[in-house]
């Protein structure tokens, strides 16, 4: 086991270190007491009074010492603060494993920095905190609250009366709504938007990349509105044969075509008095867009075969992937079905910008593959170790909560002990790393490589997605870690990455 102290350096440990009559400080008082194998100080102070502490520090203990220089805009800005200490901490959690044992320091710091070590401490890293004065000496600091540490920069930024309206404005939970995980205000919004749409007979399109959830709004949008009765029709257009799409949305009449044996009802006429989900809608080839559209004028199909128009009752809700007013622009979706569509239009936030949601989706998903799996033969119910949920956090998630959940089965299946480990996670995780690291680190160094363009390749990617995941080019640089939104502009520049004008 190794024990580890982690805390920022104060104002009163430089000042013991320069002679002032202050004591020892809250550091050393902590080495002169207790027993550690190493000690993470984190500082924003400048070189030239940090390095002379460290060397002091160093004459006093045996005790090695890391230090990560961590500027911040101010000591009281808990966001920066939070980003800070949960890096640091993870970082010793990835060194030494999940046998490490936390000690975070309360007394060194602003008291902003003492507020999110108590956080830190009882959520996402667990440990002891302590705390030291002159008078009493060094302390174990008892702390008898809890709260989600994943969710506070944003709960902490927010003011006062903000947060008031936004949880008396928070939807009430409804049938189907209800099995919609989050917490986030990003979800909040798309949830209060498609209950309003819900109750409305009206197009919706959701956007959203693959597995945000698209299929769970259309299905809560159907059970709360005036269809519910009715059935819900889910057709995934990318999956059906361009040859068979008319046969499979409208219906055929015996003998249309060689495999036609008997008439046959298609989705819509399947989906009448209800609501038929069209998933990747984005998919249909024009000829079908155009009969789609007459569909939605209209109110009525033709089977294949026939010439005598059906009526149906249906509500359309539709899904893509893609951006489809770009689809429209490139001339491969028609602009009149796409405004006949996009009635209600919501788009759905990937994994990555659902801050808060992470935590609740870790434990919701671990419960609902225990309860899939406990039936089986031998099955142990599974939890999850601090180290495996830190990765989860950590992870970006490309394919969002469909890859979130399919990952965590993978890691449950594969694994024989009650707990996940991080190593359970990562090999869980192996196939999407391996891609990658194929793509980037193991290049052929033939004639045809080039170090400079592969950097800018890179550059490339990662300026583009900054700039489209961020309202203004400050956001963007900080996704990126680049210090200003100067540098940021200087870095588009050099790599030819377009930034809008009137982009702040």
């Amino acid at each position: 086991m190794k024990r580890i102290l982690i805390c920022w350096i104060g104002n009163t440990d430089l000042q013991a270190s320069e002679g002032v009559d202050v004591g020892a400080g809250p550091i050393a008082q902590a080495l002169d007491t207790r027993e550690f194998d190493e000690i993470f100080l984190i500082s924003d102070y400048e070189d030239t009074r940090v390095k002379p502490y460290l060397n002091w520090i160093k004459k006093r203990t045996s005790t090695p010492h890391k230090l990560f220089y961590r500027q911040l805009s101010s000591p009281t800005h808990f966001g920066e603060i939070y980003e800070i200490a949960a890096s640091v901490c993870q970082e010793a959690l990835d060194q030494y494993g999940d046998q490490t044992e936390l000690t975070f320091h309360l007394s060194p710091g602003t008291p902003a920095m003492a507020a999110i070590w108590i956080i830190l401490a009882k959520t996402r890293f667990p440990a002891e905190l302590i705390e030291s004065s002159r008078a009493y000496g060094v302390q174990t600091a008892s702390v008898p609250f809890d709260i989600s540490a994943e969710f506070l920069p944003t709960l902490l930024q927010k003011p006062d009366a903000q947060l008031r309206s936004l949880s008396e404005e928070k939807p009430t939970e409804s049938a189907n709504f209800e099995n919609i995980i989050y917490r986030s205000p990003a979800i909040a919004r798309v949830v209060e938007k498609a209950k309003r749409a819900a109750v409305r007979d009206i197009p919706v399109l959701f956007e959203g990349e693959s597995g945000t959830g698209k299929e769970l709004f259309a299905r809560a949008i159907h059970q709360n509105s005036p269809r519910k009765e009715g059935p819900f029709i889910a057709v995934n257009c990318g999956a059906i044969h361009p040859n068979l799409v008319e046969s499979e949305l409208f219906g055929h009449k015996k003998g249309a075509f060689s495999n036609a044996h008997e008439d046959r009802k298609g989705h819509f006429e399947e989906a009448d008095g209800g609501t038929i989900f069209l998933d990747e809608i984005g998919e249909l080839p024009k000829d079908m867009q155009v009969r789609l559209l007459r569909v939605l004028q209209e109110k009525e199909v033709v089977r294949l075969g026939e010439s005598k128009p059906r009526k149906v009752d249906v509500r359309i809700v539709a899904a893509t992937n893609r951006t489809l007013i770009e689809e429209v622009s490139e001339g491969r979706f028609r602009e009149d079905l796409f405004y006949r569509l996009v009635v209600a239009y919501l788009k759905l936030p990937p994994l990555r910008e659902r801050t808060g949601d992470m935590g609740l989706l870790i434990n919701h998903s671990l419960e609902l593959i225990n309860q899939e799996n406990e039936a089986q033969p031998g099955y142990k119910y599974k939890k999850i170790s601090i180290g495996a949920r830190n990765l989860i956090l950590n992870y970006h998630w490309p394919g969002n909560i469909r890859e979130l959940q399919n990952t965590l089965r993978r890691a449950m299946v594969w694994t024989d002990g009650e707990t996940l480990t991080k190593q359970d996670i990562e090999e869980a995780l192996l196939p999407a790393f391996g891609k990658r690291d194929e793509d980037i680190l193991n290049r052929p160094l033939d004639t045809d490589f080039s170090l400079p363009d592969l950097i800018d390749e890179v550059a490339k990617h990662y300026l583009n997605r900054a700039l489209k995941e961020s309202k203004t080019k400050k956001e963007a640089a900080e996704l990126v870690g680049l210090p200003s939104y100067q540098t940021l502009t200087n870095w588009a520049k050099k790599h030819g990455v377009a930034i809008d004008n009137k982009r702040k």
